[in-house]
């Protein structure tokens, strides 16, 4: 198997380290692949090395909200170490890459023999409720085009590109409001020199520029990572 390089997994000890990674294989996540589905029995769970993975609630019949994200700094299924058989979102693949698989009866096995794993996926869990209530706040008192840039650098951390392929139409799917919207937040953000975006295709060319227009979420929830787990959340280059 390829070099790990999940956070989660990068913190255990050796030994620990070396059960889980042969419970499990490496697969490939594809671009808009459903990973779980929410009040479904899980049956996996994912350790990304590369890419990142969209938690959307889904309300009625309406489209869905993205309320959290996880890449290399996580785990997705962590509600299997609390006991619970079904996933409570809705996960899509957003950023394509390679990711630890594990089966669940050899998680729930490698859990309980590993002390270390059990304290670190405590603290996580303590991490994404803070990213899904920190959704709840950013989306009520804060701006499209804040909000944006947030999205943007949390996607620029786990796919560790400062490149993308995303249409105006899945941007407004993801943030949770009109087109028209978020055409006018990126058109704001690439007049401004920090991004360029043309014909479904975005990069970042000023990575601090995105920084100082993105809302206060983007760093409150780097700062939980950091607090909880002990070490800071994954970010990627300078542009």
């Amino acid at each position: 198997m390829k070099n790990i390089e999940n956070g989660l997994i990068e913190l255990l000890p050796r030994a620990d380290r070396q059960r889980l990674l042969a419970a499990g294989g490496a697969v490939e996540m594809t671009l808009a692949q459903v990973l779980s589905e929410a009040d479904q029995p899980t049956r996996h769970v994912y350790f990304p090395m590369e890419g990142f993975v969209s938690l959307i609630s889904r309300v009625d019949t309406h489209p869905g909200l993205e309320v959290g994200m996880v890449g290399r700094e996580g785990m997705l299924g962590v509600h299997v170490a609390l006991s619970v058989p079904v996933a409570p979102l809705h996960a899509v693949v957003q950023g394509p890459g390679t990711a630890l698989r594990v089966a669940v009866g050899p998680f729930r096995r490698e859990l309980a023999r590993s002390a270390a794993l059990q304290r670190s996926l405590s603290r996580y869990i303590h991490v994404l409720m803070a990213q899904l209530a920190g959704s709840a706040a950013c989306l009520r008192f804060h701006l499209i085009g804040p909000r944006l840039a947030r999205w943007l650098l949390m996607s620029q951390d786990r796919a560790q590109s400062d490149h993308f392929h995303m249409t105006h139409e899945f941007l407004a799917y993801m943030l949770g409001v009109r087109r028209v919207g978020v055409t006018a937040a990126a058109g704001t953000l690439q007049a401004s020199g920090l991004i360029e975006y043309h014909r479904g295709e975005l990069r970042v060319v000023d990575r601090a520029g995105l920084e100082a227009a993105a809302c206060s979420c983007y760093l409150a929830d780097r700062r939980i990572y950091g607090l909880s787990i002990g070490r800071a959340a994954p970010a990627a280059s300078a542009t």
